[in-house]
């Protein structure tokens, strides 16, 4: 069987390793594409995957139209010739368009209600959605994507990236971090460059944070993209961290993540790590998830947040087990299910 895989955020990458190497080792065909974005190239090379670098990101609302315009004309040429039998992505824009001009099924998973125009453009032409059970069903069948083919999981996308993770306790060592303080905070900037996101590349809210907290604790950010990290030079212990590196053994060995994001939030969430969301727009019901569990506190207020960050810094952590499907393997399974119904 050949399997068609699109990557097109560097979350993404991590998503799908595992998966990819389980149909590597069962003897499938595996063709991977990815847009030249952020960092998915570098940790592409980083887990040893081949790939095939087609398009790049739109920053502008016109330049993400033409970008995704070409991108999916140069897909269809290449997918044309690759004949796969299913395709499989995590919010690609593009792949579910080739996929469906080609008449080859698809598996998409979906976890971001918020992002209307992607899932406008994308959901109506998928074959199966994979999705978390905490999104309101009707959030995404207003977007024109059909009940009868989404399957809907227990937990939420974050959980698959610990499927063979081993923690490296020495990762501040192995990074050769040099901190003066006896806590440490890991910071992600917000996703400013994203569509579903109304932000300045050049500013974030992270800063009045950082210039709280820089007093207290060992400041580590890992920005998005250049810009990001210009913003946060100059501080003193305040520590740029240039990816690719072992994010999940980082966020494990901090004593607190503050993210004005998503996905690493919600990893940080899954390790046990306490975490504060600061993202600035309407939260996720992927985030509500972990809010609701207890596992994610959630404030726009820098005062509330440096105070619930200070809290934190001295308090026990507390280990909560969360009830989750195994979203591994349903992805696996609905890949073979969509590439039989052919």
């Amino acid at each position: 069987m050949k399997i068609w895989i699109d990557i097109t955020n560097a979350p993404h990458v991590r998503f799908f390793r595992d998966v990819i190497t389980y149909f590597q080792e069962e003897g499938e065909d595996v063709i991977i594409t990815a847009r030249k974005f952020g960092d998915i190239h570098r940790l592409m090379k980083l887990f040893g995957f081949e790939f095939t670098s087609i398009g790049k990101h739109g920053v502008t609302l016109s330049e993400k139209l033409i970008e995704s315009t070409k991108r999916a004309y140069n897909l269809s040429k290449f997918i044309a010739e690759q004949r796969p039998d299913v395709g499989l992505s995590k919010h690609s824009i593009e792949l579910p368009r080739v996929t469906f001009g080609l008449g080859i099924p698809s598996v998409y998973v979906l976890d971001n209600e918020h992002a209307l125009a992607a899932n406008k453009l994308t959901l109506p032409l998928c074959d199966n959605i994979i999705m978390p059970e905490v999104i309101d069903l009707w959030d995404i069948m207003k977007t024109g994507a059909d009940p009868n083919r989404i399957r809907r999981y227990r937990g939420t996308s974050e959980i698959i990236h610990f499927q063979n993770f081993e923690y490296n306790e020495n990762i501040f060592e192995d990074l050769n971090l040099k901190l003066e303080r006896e806590k440490t905070i890991l910071m992600r900037p917000e996703p400013s460059l994203a569509s579903y996101l109304d932000a300045d590349c050049h500013e974030s809210v992270l800063t009045p944070i950082v210039e709280i907290l820089k007093d207290y604790a060992n400041i580590l950010i890992i920005p998005r993209f250049r810009e990001q990290a210009e913003i946060f030079e100059g501080y003193d212990n305040v520590t740029i961290i240039k990816p690719p590196v072992d994010t999940f053994s980082l966020m494990k060995r901090c004593d607190l993540v503050i993210g004005a994001g998503g996905t690493m939030n919600r990893e940080a969430a899954l390790l046990g790590t306490p975490v504060i969301s600061c993202y600035p727009g309407k939260p996720l019901s992927v985030d509500r998830f972990y809010i609701d569990n207890g596992l994610m506190y959630r404030s726009t207020d820098v005062d509330e947040i440096v105070n619930t960050a200070l809290r934190l810094l001295v308090s026990k952590r507390e280990q909560k087990k969360l009830r989750t499907d195994d979203l591994f393997r349903i992805i696996v399974d609905m890949v073979y299910e969509a590439a039989e119904s052919s």
